[in-house]
């Protein structure tokens, strides 16, 4: 027998002095750091290439400690290296429409939810149904052979392809044994997971108390129990035993407190940010929003035709913090373009209710560049998704125009169903460059122009009014003279009242 004391010194020796040259770490961070993404790959380009965000996805593909794994050796003579443990799930989907083939496309977009919230997905299965099981989702008589599939996988976790009611997830775990998470909770966790931002991190907390405060539960009568007996440590005592709170009520109530505090919070940095829409607007700057699917490619298309730098990355809700760039026209005019937060079927109401102040980014502004994924299986079933998100939000009615991306990837017969569906479309590479030119003279030719014609001779000390024009008018002619300079065009409401003094 060694002395633990030992043991545990040499452990700590090992762990100062370790370089992390196992190949199986290499070929498990590999996995996604070379996956092609929708834009250049920070690798391609060197190290010291920054418009693809390379920094933040460096950041988020670090090898980081993961809680319950082993650091004592069992043999001096051996040293077992730590390895990153992914969380082992099996997918369980209901079929009640559509074709085997939209099952399948659902199941593998599950899949790859699972994926990127860091777990290794074993097995998936489905069922055909009418509709799901009430009591248990997919059938009393199917959660036995699920329960054989978990034990013989070595699952740890079921994740269900929709969102269950409590009860559904209490009998799940109950009958099978292993942790249920639903589909709104993955999709949660992965928000969690991403948020950065101050605002961010608080919308996707509130989305999750509100899911959480419907599904408080626990075993027996744990969350049943009042504070009575022997609550001292509770700061109860003599005088609060007795009839009170149960302890699922204290839950719930120390939940809404939290909501109520972050509802505070997201209320005030909403007027931080309408503040800053309405100065655009004050100055009649056209905006554009940049909205589609996840994982479509909104910030490989914002970095090709803004040059943003933000973080690109070939995995569901990379980007959930929202990004304004400042750009201009071929002929001068100022205009805005927003990345926004990808949207997914079946996106939980918690999470639109969320970052609805964010999402006013899109309902607000004079243009939607709706991206869509022309690699995708079903890039119809994303445009239509995208649709019931935008009418939820009230940006129905906002001009669009349809990007079909990934055009180096995808199908040419696919793409061009997807131009002759879509009259007002184009079709791009944001990887290749291929097809951008023609997107931003679409964009271009789509933003609000200024209605109000003038006519006039602006001195050449008035350089600033010139300047104006170009950023903020449209100039169809012009002409330099020895009194001044003789302009004809479109304007602003504000910027026609500062030239009527030299109207001709």
């Amino acid at each position: 027998m060694t002395d633990p004391a030992q043991n545990f010194s040499l452990a700590a020796e090992l762990d100062a002095t370790e370089t992390w040259d196992d190949p199986e770490l290499d070929d498990f961070e590999s996995g996604y750091a070379d996956d092609d993404s929708s834009s250049d790959r920070a690798d391609d380009r060197g190290p010291a290439d920054h418009t693809t965000g390379s920094l933040d996805l460096a950041e988020r593909h670090e090898l980081r400690r993961v809680a319950g794994l082993r650091t004592e050796l069992e043999d001096i003579t051996e040293v077992e290296y730590r390895q990153l443990r992914l969380e082992r799930v099996v997918l369980v989907g209901v079929w009640t429409e559509g074709t085997q083939e939209d099952v399948e496309n659902a199941m593998a977009e599950l899949a790859l939810l699972a994926e990127t919230a860091g777990s290794e997905v074993l097995d998936a299965i489905y069922q055909r149904r009418q509709s799901p099981d009430p009591a248990t989702y997919i059938g009393r008589g199917k959660v036995d052979g699920l329960r054989e599939i978990v034990q013989a996988t070595g699952a740890d976790t079921v994740i269900c392809d929709g969102e269950l009611a409590p009860s559904q997830l209490r009998n799940l775990e109950d009958r099978v044994k292993v942790k249920v998470v639903d589909r709104t909770a993955l999709i949660l966790d992965i928000f969690a997971q991403h948020a950065k931002s101050k605002e961010g991190q608080a919308q996707v907390e509130l989305a999750q108390l509100q899911y959480m405060k419907q599904r408080l539960r626990g075993w027996g009568g744990n969350l049943s129990r009042q504070a009575g007996g022997r609550v001292g440590a509770d700061g109860g005592g003599i005088g609060g035993r007795g009839p009170g709170e149960t302890k699922i009520e204290t839950d719930r109530r120390r939940i809404n407190d939290k909501i109520a505090k972050l509802r505070r919070e997201l209320k005030a940095m909403k007027g931080t940010r309408d503040t800053k829409r309405q100065e655009r607007r004050r100055h009649q700057v056209p905006s554009v929003a940049i909205a589609g699917y996840t994982n479509a490619g909104k910030s490989s298309l914002l970095n090709r035709l803004t040059g943003a730098g933000v973080l690109v990355e070939d995995a569901l809700f990379a980007t959930l913090d929202p990004t304004t760039r400042r750009t201009q026209t071929a002929d001068g005019r100022i205009y805005t373009m927003s990345d926004t937060v990808g949207f997914v079927r079946h996106l939980p109401h918690q999470l639109v209710e969320a970052f609805r102040s964010t999402l006013e980014e899109v309902a607000d502004s004079d243009l939607i560049v709706h991206v869509v994924d022309g690699s995708h299986p079903d890039p119809e079933g994303q445009l239509s998704a995208v649709r019931e998100v935008l009418a939820e939000i009230g940006a129905g009615g906002v001009p669009e125009l349809v990007v079909v991306n990934k055009i180096d990837a995808a199908d040419p017969l696919v793409v061009g169903r997807l131009l002759r569906n879509e009259p007002h479309s184009v079709a791009v590479s944001a990887r290749t460059g291929e097809g951008i030119e023609a997107a931003i003279k679409a964009v271009e030719a789509d933003l609000p122009r200024p209605g109000v014609a003038f006519e006039a001779l602006v001195p050449y000390a008035r350089g600033d009014l010139v300047d104006r024009i170009h950023r903020d008018g449209e100039i169809l002619s012009l002409e330099h003279t020895a009194d001044g300079t003789r302009i004809k065009g479109l304007a602003t409401e504000a910027l026609a009242g500062d030239l009527s003094s030299y109207a001709v």
